[in-house]
């Protein structure tokens, strides 16, 4: 692990407002995260998942987007129809499907120095396609020239694919679809083109059970349509054996390009998730899907109270990496319910990597 220079939880779910008052906010987690070029404004887009707030014996509240209405809508379906995956899924019994116990939207958080929060009521970007009726996850933002982009995972009846948004100020966002069809997620973009191309890193998740868990690289001339897919990195210790894939968007450095991805280790208990954590990987400037560095071990690993316990305990999800001075600003989601940051002093991180 790396020592932390500093630490802080920046949003709980009762920080923020439900999108109705029948609802209520279980998690504030996994912030894409942007200094904005205004002073030391860091602009964060946190995936904020509720779910209804009404219980009724026998029953369990299944959320969706109805997408015609633009609002939330709710199925109520008997337990004894439901099999408990883990705390966030149920599976149908009479098709075998999947369906969230919770809906995601994404919010516009900002702050001005980058370890506390300014304002909470920035810009919601909720579902507005079939592709996303079970929400919006997990933002990862990149800037390239004066453009912010984010790519974002769409939650639907077809899976978990990834969808591009982008924007100049946060405050108004053009919306360009799917990018990667499911299953595929945790796709971040690398902030200027390598080779004449962009270049992405993603995550294919096969139902097909081949492999253990993989990270890809494809690249685009428009950074819409994408191709030229190359295997990049799998699972190697016992930490990451369960689930892989990108975190933060690459950084530049003299020494490569320097990114967070997160792992979780494989677990044989029915119903848990089982611990994520934080690695970090050096990649060639020219040729990004070599690696010429990769920690050992974890760089950040749960350890304050924030991060043990919540809706999955236990899990610290990199999603942004921000530069300050000696010093690199790592945004994450804690325990999927809470928004953190740590700084990790840069040189520490990068004589981790091996």
């Amino acid at each position: 692990m790396i020592r932390r220079r500093f630490n802080a939880c920046l949003l709980r779910p009762a920080d923020v407002q439900p999108s109705r008052n029948d609802f209520e906010v279980v998690g504030v987690f996994n912030p894409g995260a942007a200094a904005t070029g205004n002073g030391d404004e860091v602009a964060l887009m946190v995936r904020v998942a509720e779910r209804p707030r009404e219980q009724r014996p026998g029953y369990t509240p299944l959320p969706r987007w109805d997408v015609e209405a633009g609002d939330i809508v709710v199925d109520w379906i008997a337990d004894e129809q439901l099999t408990p995956i883990d705390p966030r899924i149920m599976q149908q019994k009479r098709d075998g499907l999947w369906r969230l116990t919770f809906t995601s939207h994404l919010r516009v958080i900002r702050s001005a120095d980058g370890r506390s929060i300014d304002t909470r009521d920035g810009l919601r970007l909720v579902p507005e396609h079939t592709y996303e009726e079970y929400g919006v996850e997990d933002a990862r933002i990149t800037r390239i020239g004066n453009q912010f982009w984010i790519t974002y995972v769409a939650v639907s009846r077809h899976g978990a694919a990834t969808a591009l948004a982008s924007t100049t100020d946060f405050v108004s966002f053009e919306r360009h679809g799917i990018i990667f069809c499911p299953e595929n997620k945790d796709i971040v973009l690398f902030p200027e083109k390598i080779g004449g191309h962009y270049v992405a890193l993603h995550r294919p998740n096969p139902g097909s059970p081949f492999n253990m868990p993989e990270m890809w690289l494809a690249r685009s001339d428009d950074l819409l349509h994408w191709g030229q897919h190359e295997h990049f990195l799998g699972g190697a210790g016992t930490w990451d054996t369960g689930r892989t894939g990108a975190g933060t968007p690459p950084i530049r450095t003299p020494a490569g390009w320097l990114t967070l991805y997160h792992g979780n280790k494989r677990e044989t208990v029915e119903g848990v998730v089982g611990a994520y954590a934080a690695g970090a990987l050096l990649l060639d400037l020219e040729a990004p899907g070599r690696i010429i560095g990769r920690a050992a071990e974890p760089v950040l690993v749960s350890e304050a109270p924030y991060e043990q316990e919540g809706f999955v305990p236990n899990v610290v999800f990199p999603t942004g990496l921000v530069e300050r001075g000696d010093g690199l600003l790592v945004y994450y989601g804690a325990a999927d319910s809470a928004t953190a940051v740590a700084e990790l002093p840069r040189e520490d991180l990068l004589s981790s990597l091996i």
